[in-house]
């Protein structure tokens, strides 16, 4: 070993401890001042702070940075373009009223817009109002867009509107906490996959969640409402949507169109025209859903089989199951489902009705289509006719079987969801 070149080797280590890390600057903007301007002055890693204040610019973020308002300034586009355009990764914007994009739905003009490329970057915490797309996310990974209040231009007819949130050809995106309103649809999702959807709130769009060709997702948590349609999951598999409130939607709750392989439990769908729409959906398993006070409670066509459907309650739907099909498709092994109209009974206290339920029998047409007759729902007579029905097949059309049904709900809260204020109103 050189003796000398270990001394010099030691001297420049010891130089650079006591040097330390360079520390990333901080650029202040006050108003008056350009925001662009600090942002092309600043270093990678830097942080521009910006001032209370209103502020008509519309950016652009090419270096990995921190954008950070101070006291919520305004930021507006003018109506025009875009209002941030981020083009480099590990970028971080936060604290901002962000305002005022464009309106050309071709050039897909948004309050905050994401670049191919710009991965990693965090949006968290800012309203972005009047936006024709709140934000556009395509072709990045890992972005987190987190605690954003994002309402559309509420003014436009819902055809010309963008959508809350838009993601395309992503991997790995977290959409959390969110608040989003009058826009076409709240998070539209394409071609996205390992995706994380929390906590967001989103009422008052065509759809809640407009979803196409996306694998390995999870939907949990999520508040839906008051929309034309709830979460819509199309052409998609490998999702899990649990424990999400999804109420008071004009057409259906959650839609289940072209699904496989995914995993549908302990949801709220209360008070839709229909609760759950299932078309084209095999292999899935629903379990432990409430679904109540819809009009229909499911719509099941297209194919729909081959699915586990267990210990869900099904209560004061106003028609239990509206079935298209050629043959009885199965539902409840191992356990049942609930369900409200059942007329059974329990001889043996397993809490496990002993005579199969049957959805869409001929006592349940004659009362839909008679409701006074609902007052001798219990007697011998109607016993009677419900016990011909299943013993003479020409009487009866092919519905859902489920052979051992809960006598009790698995939700001991449902009563809470049978409110009026959870039902849609047609307008």
């Amino acid at each position: 070993m050189n003796p000398g070149r270990y001394k010099v080797g030691r001297s420049a280590l010891l130089l650079a401890l006591l040097a330390g890390p360079v520390s990333a600057a901080v650029l202040t903007v006050a108003p008056g001042a350009s925001i662009q301007a600090a942002l092309d002055r600043a270093a990678p890693g830097d942080t521009v702070e910006v001032a209370r204040g209103f502020y008509r610019e519309n950016l652009r973020l090419a270096k990995p940075l921190t954008l950070r308002g101070v006291g919520r300034p305004t930021l507006s586009g003018g109506n025009h373009g875009d209002t941030i355009r981020i083009a480099a990764p590990d970028v971080r914007v936060e604290g901002f009223i962000v305002r005022d994009s464009g309106d050309d739905l071709g050039a897909q003009n948004a309050c905050i817009y994401l670049e191919p490329g710009a991965d990693r970057v965090t949006v968290r915490g800012n309203d972005l109002s009047y936006c024709l797309f709140g934000l556009w996310i395509e072709k990045v990974r890992d972005t987190r867009i987190e605690n954003n209040l994002i309402t559309g231009k509420r003014d436009y007819a819902s055809v010309n509107r963008g959508n809350g949130i838009q993601l395309y050809n992503t991997e790995g995106a977290a959409i959390v906490g969110n608040r989003i309103s009058f826009v076409r649809d709240g998070i539209y999702v394409d071609v996205s996959h390992h995706a994380l959807f929390r906590g967001n709130t989103i009422h008052d769009a065509r759809y809640g969640t407009h979803y196409m060709n996306s694998y390995y997702n999870r939907w949990e948590g999520n508040e839906v409402y008051h929309n034309r349609g709830g979460l819509a999951l199309m052409e998609a598999r490998n999702q899990v949507v649990v424990n999400n409130h999804v109420w008071g939607n004009s057409d259906h709750g959650i839609m289940l169109r072209t699904l496989q392989d995914s995993v549908v439990a302990d949801n709220v769908v209360a008070g839709n025209a229909r609760g759950l729409f299932v078309y084209d959906a095999e292999y899935n398993t629903l379990r432990g859903n409430l679904v109540i006070g819809n009009q229909v409670g499911v719509h099941l066509s297209a194919g729909s089989v081959r699915n586990v459907v267990t210990d869900n309650d099904f209560i004061a739907n106003r028609e239990q199951v509206r079935y298209v099909g050629s043959r009885d498709e199965e539902w409840g092994p191992p356990r049942g489902n609930h369900w409200s109209d059942y007329l059974g009974w329990d001889r043996d206290g397993d809490g496990r009705g002993d005579v199969p339920y049957q959805a869409n029998d001929l006592v349940d047409r004659l009362l839909w289509r008679y409701p006074a007759a609902k007052l001798l729902l219990n007697s011998p007579a109607v016993q009677s006719l419900r016990l011909i029905a299943r013993q003479f097949p020409l009487l009866r059309a092919p519905s859902v079987l489920d052979p051992h049904p809960a006598m009790r709900p698995n939700h001991p809260g449902w009563t809470a969801w049978s409110a009026p204020r959870y039902r849609f109103t047609s307008q």
